[in-house]
């Protein structure tokens, strides 16, 4: 895949807010998702089944509202997207948070088969926690 078509794919899993159907198309089924230490859930998952039980599913009750604010994308020629950006947080509790990202996604094949995270999650655990 080209640089754009890269980026095309990564904006596409953005603004899908995890449609179903959208992930079915663009995330290989293996994928390995790499969560920094310290982020709720911080963590390596192996496949897109563990990443929605075991990531996603303990998430979603701490939060009324988790989304991923994409800001900038960069990509490295060699299958690399890169995407600085933030995530927009409401706790449960009314707390909200600003939380900055960094997102490095693999591309192989056409489907994102890897991304590695990492983000405040000092800010994020601190908005969970008071």
């Amino acid at each position: 895949m080209s640089d754009s078509a890269n980026i095309a794919l990564v904006r596409r899993f953005y603004e899908s807010r995890m449609a179903p159907e959208v992930i079915a198309a663009v995330v290989a089924p293996d994928i390995v998702w790499d969560i920094t230490p310290g982020f709720p859930g911080g963590g390596i998952y192996q496949g897109w089944d563990h990443v929605a039980r075991d990531f996603f599913g303990p998430m979603q009750p701490n939060f009324e509202s988790l989304g991923s604010v994409p800001e900038q994308y960069y990509t490295d020629g060699d299958g690399h997207v890169f995407v600085l950006g933030h995530y927009h947080a409401e706790t449960r509790t009314g707390n909200k948070a600003d939380v900055r990202f960094i997102h490095l996604w693999t591309i192989r094949e056409g489907k994102i088969a890897g991304l590695v995270q990492a983000a405040d999650s000092h800010v994020l655990q601190q908005a969970l926690n008071s």
